[in-house]
């Protein structure tokens, strides 16, 4: 059986989907709140309920379990969200937990430029936790990723919100930052991927899409589909961390994570044929895939 954290979330909901109709047996791990839990529908799954700062409902919810991925994280709550509870305490334990359970593997995804000591508070989170996956013993898998597109995303759904919203879009520096973005179908079957062999254990991969795209052009092929054309303004990007963290504490459902401007910080890369080489995938092409956003 394989649990899930984060199953509830945009990767998580078609990883889940992708196991179960590949007749896995799944799990789903879900944090105590008061509001009803964003299921998969129609898709048979095994809950179980915990926070992850406790170990010992972490270790009953790995009952029967040999395979985790680990999926969960702050990051879109934003200012709302505690990266160091959730992403860097939660991923320690995790990994104790998975130790003591005698988990065979452990798959994290995380992000390019993942650094204990970035300046960058998303990314310095990712790396810790890293360091907590790779030293707990469990047989591991790290998949760093760009940015992951397509229908519920938290990429370009966030974009094409504020569009509607705002009449004129900010974007940091001159918006030359490069993203290597990737489709979460393909994210998916490298994942699933990972159960068929040990090739992949104990590795750290570095996984995008087959081209690399500018902040800018994402910005403007987000505009071309959903038909709001607007101004596009440069501002600074310790300003506009300023200005994103002060409208993500006034309005509860500002659309962006201040948190997405720690990736954009710096080029978030990798070779461009490591999705051929590594899992026989080619990649889906960035503006060939954005059909979802015509129809909201």
């Amino acid at each position: 059986m394989i649990l899930v954290t984060g199953g509830t979330g945009f990767i998580g909901r078609n990883l889940v989907r992708s196991l179960v109709e590949s007749g896995n047996q799944v799990r789903i791990l879900l944090r105590p709140s008061k509001f009803s839990p964003k299921l998969p529908k129609g898709i048979p799954v095994e809950v179980a309920v915990s926070s992850l700062s406790d170990e010992r409902g972490l270790r009953a919810s790995m009952k029967g379990i040999n395979t985790i991925f680990h999926l969960a994280s702050a990051e879109r709550e934003g200012a709302r969200g505690n990266l160091n509870i959730v992403d860097v305490q939660g991923t320690a334990a995790i990994s104790r937990s998975a130790r003591d359970a005698g988990i065979e593997r452990l798959i994290f995804i995380s992000h390019h430029g993942a650094d204990r000591l970035s300046a960058f508070p998303a990314l310095r989170a990712k790396g810790i936790a890293e360091g907590w996956i790779t030293g707990s013993q469990v047989p591991y898998t790290i998949i760093r990723t760009d940015a992951i597109f397509g229908a519920g995303d938290q990429f370009t759904i966030p974009i094409y919100r504020l569009l509607r919203r705002i009449p004129i879009f900010a974007i940091p520096g001159d918006g030359s930052t490069l993203l290597q973005p990737l489709f979460v179908d393909d994210l998916v079957a490298s994942l699933m991927m990972l159960l068929e062999s040990d090739r992949w254990v104990n590795r750290t991969i570095s996984i995008g899409g087959g081209e690399l795209i500018s902040y800018r052009e994402v910005v403007h092929a987000v505009m071309q589909y959903s038909k709001h054309k607007r101004p596009i303004i440069q501002i600074s990007p310790a300003y506009l961390r300023t200005e994103a963290l002060w409208l993500d504490q006034l309005s509860p459902r500002f659309p962006m994570s201040i948190y997405w401007l720690d990736t954009l910080a710096i080029d978030r890369t990798t070779n461009l044929d490591v999705m051929p080489k590594e899992f026989g995938i080619i990649p889906a092409r960035f503006k060939s895939h954005l059909d979802y956003l015509a129809e909201m």
